[in-house]
């Protein structure tokens, strides 16, 4: 014969099973979350582009357009990847930012291509492949770094 179940023992069993579900979802929703914004060719792509014979429309086939294009009318790309960390409810935070920057000539012909990336918040040449110069309008690429940290995560999640 089973012996009955008092009520304060199945409250009990109830009680810590809620708890231990609340537990693994506190534990979840702390963990990171990353989200990439943008789009960054990678090092093999960039290896098909050759300076002083591709031309913007070459390289618009192979990478397609940039989300951003120079001060200077088409005489730059700029192709930019940010990578966000979210924890929980705290705002995001810019974990990472790189930008491929291609120059053209007025002929439209590459001349450069170079790849930026951020150490301790300085802007630094990660690898760079020129014909003839470094990029012009360094100032461009700080202002595409220099965002970091003072976007408004309500902007992100407009769309």
């Amino acid at each position: 014969m089973q012996k009955p179940r008092s009520i304060g023992s199945s409250f009990a069993g109830a009680l810590k099973a809620a708890l231990g579900g609340l537990a693994v979802a506190l534990l979840v929703a702390c963990t990171p979350l990353y989200t990439n914004h943008g789009f960054v060719p990678d090092d093999s792509d960039l290896e098909g582009i050759a300076t002083g014979v591709d031309t913007r429309e070459t390289v618009g086939a192979f990478l397609g357009r940039p989300s951003v294009e120079g001060l200077i009318g088409e005489a730059q790309w700029f192709y930019v990847r940010s990578q966000w960390k979210t924890i929980g409810a705290k705002a995001p935070q810019e974990v990472d930012r790189q930008v491929v920057a291609i120059t053209f000539d007025e002929a439209g012909i590459v001349t450069n291509v170079e790849r930026f990336g951020l150490e301790k918040g300085e802007i630094v040449a990660i690898s760079r492949r020129v014909t003839t110069e470094p990029i012009k309008g360094r100032n461009v690429l700080a202002q595409i770094f220099g965002n970091i940290g003072r976007l408004d995560p309500s902007q992100l999640l407009a769309n």
